[in-house]
């Protein structure tokens, strides 16, 4: 049996010099950033505190977490508040999941303009969504939907997509009724593929105009006119993914589904099978083999590499929310819905929690003897920056 589960911070540790002599010259400092801080997440060299029975003495010590948004150990807390926040905000009506995907020839363009091209995508699959939702062809009404943004596949491969959760149905125009979808229809997927991928290019053939692209490396040619309308026209040819899936069984399934993509990383430390001779062998779901479940051996400097390829850019949003659940006007726009539907703000009913209870939360129980409370009894403070455990290569100030 074994002792220790590999995590990602393992194979940073172990293997993190060694990705660096071949990829340290390309490797951003966003990206040293989450490697630095998924090293030491939850070590001695973040500070932590000691915790003591009451009882029989047993001693506790924990440790920081990084809290870096990227650190598959430091999600638990910011999803459950986010999702303790979307609760509010769900109506008593179908809900639809749409995704967006860029074709895979906007693959190296997107990794080396992270926040233009995500933020084209954003814009370009809103627009798509409450353009068609507008049309009275269609549903004739203004709607509001989240989205997520995703870059990774299964193995790690570099997928960019938005995902997006949406009610069926929305406000009429003139905002005097709600009007409904269809009963297992939302919008036609074809109408939103085509008018998805004019919206994309538009604003893509615009930034290169305006010269916000970076075309570097096996890009660089593309800064030629005669090479970028070859790169277009191959672009407009092909059809783009748009999917719709299923609507969700209940506004509770929503939440379900929200709680495994809001705040997803990459890769979870459960998905890790070994560590051993410099590779690194975790599961996957194979999606060509109905959701099969198989796994896969990499070298660790390679799943390093393709780990780094999701990191965000600085303060990049990647959930935003549109239309009637915007921030601004969200509550008004909610409560005129729920008027219309008849309905107030879905139930959900309070888990009472006892005094003891209350308690026995604010003071764990002992694990040890089973009767005493663990009560903190010290701080420990953080080690200097400059920690013989902490890896040469990621001796630097990235704050």
């Amino acid at each position: 049996m074994k002792d220790h589960w590999p995590e990602v911070a393992d194979v940073i540790r172990e293997c993190g010099s060694r990705y660096f002599k071949t990829y340290g010259s390309s490797t951003s400092l966003s990206q040293r950033r989450v490697m630095k801080d998924i090293s030491l997440c939850r070590t001695a060299a973040l500070g932590g505190h000691k915790d003591q029975c009451d009882k029989c003495g047993h001693e506790v010590i924990s440790y920081n977490s990084c809290r870096n948004r990227h650190c598959p150990k430091c999600q638990g807390a910011a999803q459950a508040q986010w999702l303790e926040a979307r609760e509010a905000d769900l109506l008593n009506v179908p809900y639809f999941h749409v995704v967006f995907t860029l074709p895979h020839e906007l693959g190296s363009l997107a990794l080396q303009n992270k926040r233009l091209i995500y933020g084209i995508l954003f814009r370009a699959a809103s627009e798509t969504l409450l353009t068609i939702a507008g049309d009275p062809k269609h549903l004739g009404a203004k709607i509001g939907f989240h989205m997520i943004l995703h870059t990774w596949g299964q193995t790690l491969i570099y997928h960019p997509r938005v995902h997006v959760v949406v009610p069926g149905g929305g406000l009429s125009l003139d905002q005097t009724r709600w009007i409904s979808s269809r009963k297992g229809f939302f919008l036609p997927v074809r109408v939103l593929s085509s008018l998805f991928r004019k919206k994309f290019l538009f604003y893509l053939k615009k930034s290169f105009r305006e010269e916000k692209l970076s075309l570097h490396g096996q890009l660089r040619t593309l800064s030629q006119s005669r090479r970028w309308r070859d790169f277009i026209k191959n672009l407009e040819k092909n059809d783009w993914v748009v999917y719709a899936k299923p609507p969700f069984g209940s506004p509770e399934q929503v939440l379900k589904y929200l709680a495994r993509y809001t705040h997803r990383v990459a890769i979870s430390n459960r998905r890790l099978l070994s560590l051993r001779d410099g590779k690194v062998t975790f599961r996957y779901k194979d999606y060509s083999r109905q959701d099969s479940k198989r796994t896969i051996t990499l070298q660790a400097t390679e799943f390093i590499r393709r780990f780094l390829l999701h990191v965000l850019p600085k303060r990049f949003m990647r959930i935003r929310h549109y239309g009637l659940l915007a921030n601004r006007g969200r509550k008004e726009n909610l409560a005129l819905c729920r008027s219309y539907l008849g309905t107030a703000c879905l139930d959900s009913t309070p888990v009472k929690i006892t005094n003891e209870q209350e308690q026995d939360k604010s003071k764990p129980i002992c694990p040890v003897c089973g009767k005493g409370y663990m009560i903190r009894v010290e701080a420990i403070p953080k080690q200097p920056k400059k920690n013989k455990e902490i890896p040469c290569y990621l001796m630097f100030d990235t704050s």
